[in-house]
């Protein structure tokens, strides 16, 4: 069947779930991160009294759900894109992956839907503790929400608890539990919300800092920087330390990803880090004789450190990810690729063989072909890759995207430290340097959070899940135009969103916290 696929049907699909995705990001980050600032502005309004607090709560309160709104628009489609364009990705796993997505819209997006109705229209209506509670229980709706999405994404980068299926030909949920929990799943969820965090505590601040370049609301804008900052510090600190976490999680369950990540083609024990590094754009391939770096400099064995928790242990590079012979954890040598997609064959042909067995009512040759699928369904998705170089993700992309990610991520630890010293010790309200610095980092927010989901996706190619079904095999057989067509219909709608959505809130921020 993949012989008949056009190559450019699959790259115009993974562009339009790219460029959902992208888009959607754009507004999911500062939804997480408004929802707890302004959730502790209301409680200083409720635990207070004070008009200024509800007024300030308010005013932040207008931006998340302008921004919300947005989001749930492109959220829908993204969805939806599973079944158009990845119909045998959802056949496949479907059982497992629909789960978690089931969940969410079930529990988490109706729960925001009943609250968000609160917190907006029930200020003269309801008490204030409810209407506290109706704010905080909005958030936690958004936040449960990333939770079960969250899940669903890291079991592709992890699949576990599952077991194939011969006679439906799919992956089915044996333990919930461990899909759930996964330390996959419970790592990328921490990281990508306090990012989330971060991010809206930039935005907090940078909206903040117009006001005091504006010389207008002074208390309203000094008081807010403060709240966000104190948000985004302990957000940004704790995103650096589930980073971590994630390292060693990719480490162990993609460590080609990894690889890619450090531009990282020998394995060696002690494995350096690479802190700066400009990678040979003349390397095409694992084996071609080009050296993978024009320059770098590297933090000694700060790689081992990161993946294996040892200073001296062996990480594996490119090139013996593809060639195996190095020793695994368990003792066994590693395979090579080519092994692995000859074994990815046989699991194909025992499939097809029980299937045949089975119609024609052969319970022997069925038994047979179904030990030998057991055998080697681990390497399942192997048998649909044409070459070994497909093995491995855009290495230039994911390098630069994790440098920008983490580069990124120090500088906001080093930003709300600043922002916190300035607002407390100095008058930050006359720092006009300070203010555009602050403007200009809001769009550094976005592009941090980008970056991260550029290195977990792309990283993780030619996987739609991890060693189980290739992105080829995962596809839809549509016609290619019509994907284009599609394709070009959502980045205009998307962008004209975007637009709409930036003219909104930009009216609003002029407008300024109501006086009510």
């Amino acid at each position: 069947m993949l012989e008949h696929i056009d190559t450019s049907l699959i790259d115009w699909s993974r562009a339009q779930f790219a460029l959902t995705a992208i888009y959607h990001w754009i507004f999911v980050p500062l939804t997480l991160g408004l929802a707890v600032i302004m959730g502790i502005m209301e409680t200083m309004y409720y635990r207070t009294g004070d008009e200024f607090w509800k007024r300030t709560a308010k005013f932040w309160m207008k931006l998340f759900g302008i921004n919300f709104a947005v989001g749930v628009a492109t959220g829908l489609i993204l969805e939806f894109e599973f079944g158009t364009n990845w119909s045998n990705y959802s056949w496949f796993v479907g059982d497992i992956f629909g789960a978690p997505l089931a969940i969410e819209g079930i529990l988490a997006f109706f729960m925001e839907a009943t609250f968000i109705a609160v917190m907006f229209f029930g200020w003269d209506k309801v008490s204030r503790k409810f209407h506290l509670a109706s704010t905080w229980l909005t958030g936690l709706g958004a936040t449960i929400s990333a939770w079960w999405i969250l899940v669903a994404n890291a079991w592709m980068q992890n699949p576990v608890g599952m077991e194939f299926n011969p006679d439906t030909v799919r992956n089915e949920m044996v333990d919930f539990w461990a899909v759930a929990l996964s330390p996959t799943a419970v790592n990328k969820f921490f990281h990508t919300v306090l990012s989330g965090w971060v991010l809206g505590a930039v935005f907090v601040v940078g909206v903040a800092c117009w006001f005091l370049l504006k010389k207008r609301d002074k208390k309203f804008a000094l008081s807010s920087i403060k709240i966000a900052a104190w948000v985004g510090l302990v957000s940004a600190v704790l995103s650096a330390w589930t980073g971590d976490g994630s390292g060693y999680q990719v480490a162990q369950t993609q460590p080609m990803k990894l690889a890619a990540m450090e531009g990282y083609y020998e394995g060696q024990q002690g494995a350096g880090l690479v802190a700066i590094g400009m990678l040979n754009p003349e390397k095409k391939t694992y084996d071609d004789g080009q050296a993978p770096f024009l320059f770098r400099m590297e933090i000694p064995k700060m790689l081992s450190l990161l993946a294996e928790r040892k200073m001296d242990a062996f990480v594996p590079g490119i090139t013996d990810l593809l060639e195996g012979g190095y020793e695994l954890k368990d003792g066994t040598k590693a395979l090579s690729a080519e092994e692995k997609i000859e074994r990815g064959k046989t699991a194909i042909a025992a499939l097809a063989a029980y299937r045949d067995a089975k119609s024609a009512g052969n319970e022997e040759d069925a038994k047979i072909a179904a030990k030998t699928l057991k055998e080697n369904v681990a390497y399942f998705g192997y048998g649909y890759i044409k070459d070994v170089n497909d093995l491995v993700p855009n290495v230039p992309l994911t390098f630069y995207a994790f440098r920008v990610m983490v580069m990124l991520g120090g500088y906001f630890i080093l930003f709300f430290i600043v922002i916190l010293f300035l607002v407390y010790k100095r008058d930050l309200s006359k720092m006009k340097w300070m203010h555009w610095v602050a403007l200009l980092t809001i769009p550094l927010g976005y592009l941090a959070g980008q970056a991260g989901w550029v290195v977990a996706e792309c990283g993780r190619q030619p996987w739609a899940i991890q060693d189980m079904l290739p992105v080829n095999a995962a596809i839809s057989k549509l016609d290619v135009g019509s994907v284009q067509t599609t394709f070009f219909i959502f980045l205009v709608l998307f962008t004209i969103m975007l637009i709409a959505e930036i003219g909104i809130l930009l009216k609003a921020i002029k407008k300024g916290p109501e006086n009510n």
